[in-house]
């Protein structure tokens, strides 16, 4: 019987060694290894900074928490958000007192639909917090026009896209900043862990700062947002903003640095599941995969039924569950049917017909990071069997 998990374990002997090395040196808290890494994982991004932190959800809470300590963002500006993605894409925004607009989604790349965003901004829609969803790159073309014509920063939530690519350019450093996560069920498997990038400097001190607790510590003696004590005991504790303590350790730093050597690898072999997965489900009726848009680093396969029928995705649920072939909805499905939207500051722009199809009749598989063509053939054959004419 074949097996045909959400994800599969990218580590080697490579990796037990990071961690024996770590072990060895006795230094457990984030040190040199996190810092060679988050130099390491900006160039393979082509970022010019990085900033490791212990998830992809922290990376989206240092993102949003950098842009409003800068000045960028204030309490009460507008967000614009696909109606289809994680919670921690909410959250953040927020939390900071920043108000969300959910945008409906395009119903076959997932992602926000870029026809609806011009008219869902508002005289307080300061943001655009785009969401490549399951890999996939948003039209950032449009996206970027209607940024520059409104005056609208644009953040990105990468964190299942890590390798995608949109008109040569890595997804997560198209916008102002980017996040990743790097969770065992990605791309690229530090345990924990996640990364927020960007280009501008002074944005990358507020994001060190406030990753380790509002201190000064860990900033720069040229520092764009505080000038440095000389005396290094005064700066041992000195706090300038509201942070967190939201540090990797130095396990996950020297697991990166070992899984970034696989990353050219592992994104290709993921595309070549992707291109054998999409001949095959050609064979299925009534089913519809994911639209790739550019290129898509393909976290899993999403698919959606056709059909409206209520009882449908359950049948299919249970089949690939009978079958051991592990199955989740797409995401979080609209975020707004979730009972956590009543905690929230936000609006809704039209309807969200798309995000409920997707919420309604939507589901994913895993892809891997090596090939998996007999887990896809399991998958095409009960999925066959459930959805015949």
């Amino acid at each position: 019987m074949i097996e045909y998990k959400l994800s599969d374990d990218t580590w080697s002997s490579e990796e037990i060694e990071a961690i024996n090395r770590v072990i060895k040196s006795n230094r457990y808290s984030m040190g040199q290894e996190v810092a060679d890494y988050e130099k390491q994982f900006a160039q393979k991004v082509g970022s010019k900074y990085a900033v490791m932190s212990n998830s992809g959800s922290s990376a989206n809470l240092l993102a949003i928490a950098a842009l409003v300590y800068s000045g960028k963002l204030s309490p009460g500006d507008e967000v614009l958000v696909p109606a289809v993605s994680w919670s921690t894409t909410y959250f953040p925004v927020a939390q900071y007192n920043l108000k969300l607009r959910f945008v409906d989604i395009d119903r076959t790349t997932y992602n926000i639909d870029v026809s609806k965003i011009e008219d869902a901004v508002t005289k307080n829609t300061r943001a655009i917090f785009a969401v490549n969803l399951l890999g996939n790159p948003c039209e950032y073309e449009k996206i970027l026009e209607i940024c520059e014509k409104h005056n609208l920063f644009l953040i990105e939530d990468n964190c299942e896209a890590l390798g995608g690519v949109y008109r040569g350019k890595q997804l997560g450093t198209i916008g102002l900043l980017g996040t990743y996560s790097t969770f065992y069920s990605h791309h690229l498997c530090t345990m924990e862990g996640g990364v927020t990038v960007t280009d501008d400097e002074e944005l990358y001190h507020y994001l060190l700062s406030i990753r380790a607790h509002g201190w000064t510590r860990n900033l720069p003696s040229d520092s764009k947002i505080y000038k440095k004590n000389e005396d290094e005991f005064y700066e041992s504790f000195n706090f300038i903003i509201p942070g967190y303590n939201l540090r990797p350790i130095e396990l996950e730093g020297a697991i990166g640095k070992e899984q970034l050597k696989k990353f050219d690898a592992i994104i290709e072999q993921r595309r070549q599941n992707a291109n054998y997965f999409l001949e095959r489900i050609k064979e299925v009726n009534h089913i519809t995969p994911q639209k790739e848009t550019e290129q898509s680093s393909w976290f899993g396969f999403g698919m959606v039924l056709d059909s409206c029928d209520v009882n449908l995705r359950k049948n299919v649920v249970k089949a690939l569950k009978d079958n051991h072939i592990e199955v989740r909805p797409i995401v979080a499905g609209n975020f707004t049917k979730n009972i956590a939207v009543k905690y929230l500051d936000y609006s809704i722009y039209g309807d969200l017909e798309n995000a409920d199809i997707i919420h309604e009749n939507g589901f994913f598989v895993g892809n891997h990071s090596k090939s998996n063509k007999k887990e896809i053939d399991s998958l095409i054959e009960v999925l066959k069997g459930v959805l015949h004419d």
